[in-house]
C-alpha cells in the first residue's frame, strides 16, 4: 500500500468514448485528476456526467480510449484481463448500492471471501474479520446471513468486506441509494470515522447531498469533464 500523502490515483488526459454503430459518446474527456492516500472525497454531477465511468476507469473495470490511469503507481492499461482481476482484488475495495452480498454465506464468510482468494492464512482471516466487524458495529452477527439483516446492516457488511483486505482505495458507487436518510447518514459517518482512524481512502460516486456535504473534497463533473475541484478545508476550486 502507498504511504499517507502519496498519490494513490492519477489520471492523465483520461478519455473514454463509447461507440454504438456510427454514434460516438464521450463519457469522460481529457480529464486530469490526482487523489492522495487517505482522502475522503466525492465525485458528483448530473446523470450522464461521467461519474461511474470515471470510477470504472480508475479501478480497471474499464479501459480508457486514450490517456492513462494509474492506481498505486501502476498503469492500468498495461495489464491484461487476468492481471487486472488480480490487481483489483488486492488493491481496490468496492461498495455497491445493491450491497452485492452472497445470500447463502454468513456475514463472516462474506467478509473473508476476498482474503480466501488472496490465500490469507485462516488465523489471520479470523483476526481481521473480528476486528473489522467490530469497527462497523456488527460484532456478534458473524453467523447471520444477509436476508436476516436490515439494509443498513447489509451495507455495513459490504463496507467491512471492502476494508478487510486493506486495499489502496475503496470505491463506493451510490452507497446510500437504497437506504433511508437516517441510516444513510449513520453509514457515511461510520465510514468517515474509519477514514480518520485507519487512513483508508474513500471515493464516492453520488447524487446524495448528504455525502457531498460530508466529503472533505468534492469533484464535480459536467459532460465528462472536470468542472470544479473543491476542498472542504479551504473551499478553493
Amino acid at each position: 500500500m502507498t504511504q499517507q500523502g502519496e498519490d494513490v490515483v492519477r489520471a492523465e488526459q483520461l478519455t473514454k468514448v463509447y461507440r454504438a454503430g456510427e454514434v460516438e459518446v464521450a463519457a469522460v474527456t481529457s480529464l486530469d485528476l490526482t487523489i492522495a492516500r487517505g482522502e475522503f472525497m466525492a465525485i458528483a454531477g448530473p446523470s450522464g456526467s461521467g461519474k461511474t465511468t470515471l470510477l470504472n476507469l480508475i479501478s480497471g473495470l474499464d479501459q480508457p480510449t486514450s490517456g492513462s490511469a494509474y492506481l498505486a503507481g501502476v498503469a492500468i492499461e498495461d495489464m491484461n484481463g487476468r492481471q487486472l482481476a488480480d490487481f483489483r482484488r488486492d488493491h481496490v475495495g468496492f461498495i455497491f448500492q445493491s450491497y452485492n452480498l452472497i445470500p447463502v454465506l454468513t456475514v463472516r464468510e462474506n467478509v473473508e471471501y476476498v482474503m480466501i482468494l488472496q490465500r490469507v492464512p485462516a488465523a489471520e482471516r479470523r483476526r481481521r474479520v473480528a476486528e473489522v466487524l467490530s469497527d462497523v458495529g456488527l460484532a456478534g452477527m458473524e453467523a447471520r446471513r444477509p436476508p436476516q439483516l436490515s439494509g443498513g446492516q447489509q451495507q455495513r457488511v459490504a463496507v467491512a468486506r471492502a476494508m478487510v483486505s486493506e486495499p489502496d482505495i475503496i470505491l463506493a458507487d451510490e452507497p446510500t441509494a437504497n437506504l433511508d436518510s437516517t441510516t444513510g447518514a449513520e453509514l457515511i459517518d461510520m465510514m468517515r470515522d474509519l477514514n480518520r482512524t485507519r487512513g483508508m481512502t474513500f471515493i464516492f460516486s453520488t447524487h446524495d447531498e448528504m455525502i457531498m456535504s460530508r466529503a472533505e473534497r468534492l469533484v464535480l463533473l459536467k459532460d465528462g469533464r472536470l468542472d470544479k475541484d473543491i476542498r472542504r478545508d479551504d473551499s478553493t476550486e
